[in-house]
């Protein structure tokens, strides 16, 4: 992405990413949350759409954010703030959707492959093979676990997601708090108590996170 220097020009462009996001989860909201059969293999090009999109729009920020550290007026920090909040939210959303979708995709894949199986079990009642008959319940079970891991996985991919914007978030506050003390040293020793709280809050949501994606990974695999 090309290099903006001036705040207007950041502030046009995160403003365009934002509209443009905007359209395209109000598109995927709709798939998401469509009734009936609904073409799983349609949804790639818009996540990869909206998965771009947001990629941009956070280096936006990050320039923007480089330009306020360097010297900024506070409204300009406030509006940066307001720029960060939308992303956050935009991305919490989209992981929230695409978590939803998967799990939407492992339903009628579970279904389907009960169906395919129950199928097979009535022509081999008919015709009589135990050993085929066992072989598609084994193929059976294989497909539900390996589905239950993949929605396992997806919840985990959003959750890091999640993780990794609130780090950049912290990071924009934690830079401006450095500014603020440089400024005003009497309070210099209160705002480092605040960052290293933040820093340990992060710590420990992360540890937590990783715990129970462990667990979670540890119990299918055990079922």
């Amino acid at each position: 992405m090309e290099v903006l220097s001036s705040w207007d020009a950041l502030r046009k462009q995160a403003r365009k990413l934002e509209a443009q996001l905007d359209e395209q989860m109000n598109s995927y909201r709709r798939f998401v949350s469509a009734k009936g059969s609904v073409k799983f293999d349609a949804d790639s090009d818009l996540e990869s759409g909206i998965d771009r999109l947001l990629k941009q729009l956070q280096q936006v920020n990050i320039q923007m954010q480089a330009w306020v550290s360097s010297g900024g007026s506070e409204m300009v920090s406030h509006t940066l703030t307001r720029h960060q909040e939308i992303l956050q939210d935009l991305t919490q959303e989209f992981y929230r959707l695409r978590s939803s979708l998967r799990a939407k995709q492992e339903h009628a894949s579970l279904l389907e492959d009960f169906r395919e199986f129950d199928r097979s079990r009535v022509d081999l009642e008919a015709g009589g093979d135990s050993a085929d008959n066992a072989l598609l319940k084994e193929h059976a079970s294989v497909s539900r676990s390996t589905g239950q891991m993949d929605t396992v996985i997806s919840q985990a991919q959003a959750t890091l997601g999640a993780l990794v914007l609130q780090r950049s978030t912290f990071g924009g506050i934690n830079s401006k708090l450095s500014n603020i003390g440089s400024r005003l040293p009497t309070v210099s020793h209160i705002l480092s108590a605040i960052k290293r709280k933040k820093s340990m809050d992060t710590i420990i949501l992360s540890l937590v996170a990783s715990v129970c994606t462990f667990l979670i990974f540890i119990y299918w695999l055990t079922k």
